[in-house]
């Protein structure tokens, strides 16, 4: 089987938490497979939400769609509780005036049970993140 996007919901994954949610704009928004959907953040920085997936899978490459996301830090565990989380990458972002910031963060087969993705700053007092992505394959346990 090829590489698949871990991040959907409809391939299992959930959202397991978030520092905050707008009624019109939940978490859950940021696994559905849509750039038009988004998870606002509300209040101060920083914010994070934590995705879990279905099975253990070795992650090639993280990739978010996002807007006045600053500076962004993913983490991953291995547990079988979203705990014991350790870093994969941090990075400043640009500034993209009116449109969605598009990052990807390859990675070198990292085994993950669960992503963290931590908004440390922003550009501004709220940001969206439209979308995340995980590619990758899964273990055999």
């Amino acid at each position: 089987m090829g590489a698949a996007d871990w991040c959907l919901s409809s391939a299992g994954a959930a959202v397991v938490l978030a520092t905050s949610g707008d009624e019109e704009h939940p978490p859950e928004n940021v696994a559905d497979g849509s750039s038009s959907t988004f998870w606002t953040t509300t209040g101060m920085f920083p914010q994070e939400f934590i995705i879990g997936f279905p099975k253990r899978v070795k992650i090639s490459k993280v990739a978010i769609q996002c807007y006045l996301v600053q500076t962004l830090r993913i983490e991953r565990s291995v547990s079988e509780d979203p705990v014991g989380f350790e870093q994969c990458v941090e990075k400043d972002l640009q500034h993209t005036e009116g449109q969605l910031q598009m990052e990807e963060f390859p990675l070198p087969d990292f085994p993950a049970t669960y992503l963290r993705f931590i908004i440390k700053s922003a550009f501004d007092h709220f940001v969206s993140v439209h979308r995340v992505m995980a590619e990758g394959t899964a273990e055999n346990t």
